[in-house]
């Protein structure tokens, strides 16, 4: 989840120190996000052929020389995209026509090949709320509108859901609406956050893999499926693959900025948060290679899918 600006200025700043980044890398930055993320895929579909994978952001991953990327594709069931037509430069606000269109045709590829596609806008007001989904309705883009970046509430409005139905969903490309919730701290118990989502109707929930630190439990993902009118939704974790973040699991005490190599500098724009070299061994088998990683932690408690963020994350390198 991230703003342009903020993020350019940090591409700016880290333009001017390479201390740590070779600056005759020859590093194809792009083709080492793809082939992480198909890496996920694949060691995901051996203990679940069913098992959902969406890259959030970053789509230009999707082609190679002006030709779609096909292993890559394949890798994946949906595209995620926040500020496609609200948040882009400032929360609540319009993003610029030649924003939205070069997003557009990126995302293109990935629907024409029958791509789901889950648009976050950042917008607060009913009449804007309103826009981001009727816009992306009409393009036949799952869509949310999120009355706050940091994702932290269930909104109260719109009062009934677009596509509000009482299926069992068990395919993304069966999915209406979905929710975006990824920060807890409203909600004074794990018991109180489960009910809270029972209580909505949304086809699809992204959200983070732990309470409090501590694993959801399978048992725990199962309550959370249910709809309040009886369907069963499909329940997906969040997953930072771009960056390492300070209060997870894995984090070590003594890590810093070099310490391991792989973990590069700290993001100016959000604290805890750490650009990583991601096509680093050692970092791969954090997220996804063993008993212990954070994607197996995700399959052990039967959640449907995961939602990857960060794959922007080339941009940083390419920019260095």
């Amino acid at each position: 989840m991230r703003t342009l600006l903020p993020f350019l200025l940090f591409l700016f700043i880290t333009s001017f120190a390479c201390g740590i980044i070779g600056t005759n890398d020859t590093t194809d930055y792009r083709a080492e996000m793809r082939s992480f993320v198909q890496e996920i895929a694949d060691y995901a579909h051996e203990q679940d052929e069913d098992f959902i994978v969406i890259p959030q952001n970053g789509h230009e991953l999707l082609t190679v020389d002006d030709s779609p990327a096909t292993e890559y594709l394949n890798a994946i069931d949906g595209l995620g995209q926040e500020d496609l037509f609200f948040g882009y430069e400032e929360d609540n606000q319009p993003t610029p026509a030649r924003a939205t269109n070069r997003l557009l045709e990126q995302l293109a590829v990935g629907k024409d090949t029958g791509k789901t596609v889950l648009v976050t806008d950042y917008c607060h007001t009913p009449f804007k709320a309103n826009q981001s989904y009727s816009q992306n309705q009409a393009l036949d883009f799952l869509s949310f509108a999120a009355p706050e970046r940091d994702l932290t509430v269930i909104p109260d409005y719109p009062e009934n859901l677009p596509g509000e139905n009482d299926r069992d969903i068990t395919q993304l490309s069966e999915a209406e609406n979905f929710l975006y919730l990824l920060n807890m701290q409203e909600f004074d118990t794990k018991a109180d956050y489960i009910s809270a989502i029972q209580n909505t109707n949304y086809d699809v929930l992204i959200m983070d893999a732990f309470w409090n630190k501590n694993l959801f439990t399978d048992e725990d993902v199962e309550a959370l499926r249910q709809k309040e009118n009886g369907g069963k939704r499909l329940v997906i974790s969040y997953m930072s693959i771009g960056e390492a973040e300070d209060y997870r699991f894995y984090w070590q005490p003594g890590w810093h900025t070099g310490n391991p190599n792989w973990l590069v500098r700290e993001n100016p724009n959000w604290e805890g948060n750490y650009k990583v070299k991601y096509w680093d061994p050692e970092w791969k088998r954090i997220i996804y290679n063993g008993e212990d990683s954070y994607l197996q932690k995700i399959l052990n408690s039967r959640f449907d899918g995961v939602y990857l963020d960060i794959i922007d994350g080339f941009y940083f390198f390419e920019n260095r």
